[in-house]
């Protein structure tokens, strides 16, 4: 059963020392879902970025693009392997015609930069033909907590854990078993070591 304790034991045990990658690839309920599900992926968080409106919401976007901004351990977790995983969850050679959904990658460092050049590079992809956005980072605002951990929130059989533990709204965003528990619930195949081998996913605490 899923306790508390191994939450809290999972959250406190996470790597404390990250890096940021940050990409527009569509809704990004489904992104983020798909990113906690990835070995070395510490947090997930949903925001907006892209655009010039200050403070964007979901309800006035402006030129903003939905995006989803991942910490991950770069000992476990290139850059190069996190841009594997967004180039197989769009077609980079289409573009979204409304913006709140174009695909974009973020380079926030000069060795981001350097990766994405030699995956172009590698791969069967020429410059001209790629529709996808690639951007330096700007201002990443993040969108309201209803967003954050979508997949998740509708099963009661992991918020009551959260509640127990007294987690906020914003404790869950940040939590790396909340990242983890929204790819599984979102049917994701992901690895779970705060679960007990014998868990089963059908035995849930709907009360």
């Amino acid at each position: 059963m899923l306790t508390p304790e191994l939450l809290s034991e999972y959250d406190a045990n996470a790597p404390t020392e990250t890096s940021t990658a940050t990409f527009g690839l569509g809704c990004f309920w489904g992104p983020d879902a798909a990113a906690g599900a990835m070995d070395g992926v510490v947090r997930t968080r949903v925001g907006y970025a892209g655009g010039t409106k200050p403070d964007p919401s979901y309800e006035v976007i402006g030129d903003h693009t939905e995006v989803v901004q991942v910490e991950y351990d770069s000992t476990t977790l290139s850059f190069s392997d996190l841009l594997d995983w967004a180039f197989s969850e769009h077609s980079p050679r289409r573009q979204s015609s409304k913006r709140q959904y174009q695909n974009i990658v973020f380079t926030e460092t000069a060795a981001q930069r350097e990766q994405l050049r030699a995956f172009l590079d590698d791969s069967d992809l020429r410059r001209q033909q790629v529709e996808t956005r690639l951007e330096p980072p700007d201002e990443f605002y993040l969108a309201e907590s209803y967003h954050q951990k979508f997949q998740l929130r509708s099963q009661r059989w992991i918020t009551d854990v959260f509640d127990e533990l007294q987690y906020d709204a914003e404790a869950i965003r940040e939590s790396p078993a909340a990242a983890r528990l929204n790819a599984h619930a979102a049917g994701q195949d992901v690895a779970a070591p705060f679960l007990p081998e014998s868990y089963d996913p059908t035995s849930r605490r709907d009360g």
